[in-house]
């Protein structure tokens, strides 16, 4: 009789939807805590290994694939994002790998959207106003809370995957002047459906009135949002980042806040992460954060979860992975 082939998860809290597929058809060992797991645990508790279900807060390289051994045969990352994983080294080794793309496009976008409002309407600052006194105190002044609008605006978008075009197609109901948009290459669809016009980075950095950044982390893009590229945008600019922290220089951002290079800034996404409480980004009433929730919706978790599970099944065949990287 074959033996059910072996998978670590690595934290217990991955939702169900997941764990219990995979049980169906492996052994399935999980790391019990609801945390992420100690790298010495990853280590130990991978070897022999056949599948690893893990998330971004494990860093999966060279040693973690020697310690696993030749017995592991696909890894499957809870998440849209593989920077955490050595793709590379992975294929040296015939590890197939696997993420979450396509099913949390639309909770990010919305959320996206949401941050975008938060910050050019300044929701937060208005919620604490009426608690400190600050609205009784107001006498009604004509500019008092006074946000940005984004009708009539150009929204520059920096990466235009699924993600930017879900947030660019919803920023259309707003009726929004013009959206840019930077990335490799120029996209027909984006032309076709959304009237957007592809820029260079400089451009849609200089033109733009809300920057949104939707872009993947690499070697090429970590860090461009640095002083250089804040001096360059306007400065009743508005920039929201729900991609990867590590694209934004986030000594650079406070500076750009509290000198007025730029007017305020939303981030779903910082480095790192979670951003330490007394941080000096949380002081400021001109920086909306939010603790990583783009994807944060109950039906889009259970979705990624079981889709995790499926690359790693499928990985395990021998089969094409639902969601190869």
């Amino acid at each position: 009789m074959t033996s059910l082939p072996s998978v670590l998860i690595t934290r217990n809290d991955t939702p169900e939807e997941g764990v219990i597929h995979l049980q169906s058809k492996c052994k399935v060992e999980i790391y019990n805590e609801p945390r992420p797991i100690p790298r010495e645990e990853l280590l130990r508790l991978v070897k022999g290994k056949n599948g690893l279900y893990c998330h971004v807060t494990e860093k999966i390289n060279a040693e973690v694939l020697e310690a696993a051994g030749p017995s592991l045969k696909v890894i499957g990352t809870y998440s849209v994002g593989y920077d955490h994983i050595d793709l590379e080294e992975c294929r040296k080794r015939g590890i197939f790998v696997g993420n979450t793309p396509n099913v949390l496009t639309d909770a990010v976008a919305e959320l996206t959207v949401g941050l975008l409002l938060a910050t050019s309407r300044r929701l937060m600052e208005a919620t604490k106003q009426i608690a400190s006194g600050g609205w009784a105190k107001s006498n009604c002044a004509p500019l008092w809370m006074c946000g940005t609008n984004l009708v009539n605006s150009t929204v520059g978008m920096m990466g235009l995957g699924r993600i930017g075009f879900g947030v660019a197609e919803r920023l259309k109901c707003f009726k929004v002047k013009n959206i840019l948009y930077s990335g490799n290459k120029p996209k027909p669809e984006a032309s076709e459906k959304l009237n957007a016009k592809f820029v260079p980075f400089e451009e849609l950095l200089k033109l733009s009135d809300f920057v949104i950044v939707c872009a993947s982390l690499n070697s090429t893009t970590r860090g461009i949002f640095n002083l250089e590229a804040f001096q360059k945008m306007k400065r009743n600019a508005i920039f929201i980042n729900v991609s990867r922290g590590g694209l934004v220089n986030h000594e650079d951002l406070y500076t750009a806040l509290t000198t007025g290079l730029i007017k305020a800034a939303g981030l779903d996404v910082m480095d790192p992460e979670p951003l330490p409480s007394d941080h000096k980004l949380t002081k400021l009433s001109n920086c909306v954060l939010l603790p990583h929730i783009g994807s944060a919706t109950v039906e889009t978790r259970n979705t990624m979860a079981r889709l995790t599970a499926e690359n790693i099944l499928a990985g395990l065949d021998g089969k094409p992975l639902p969601c190869p990287l």
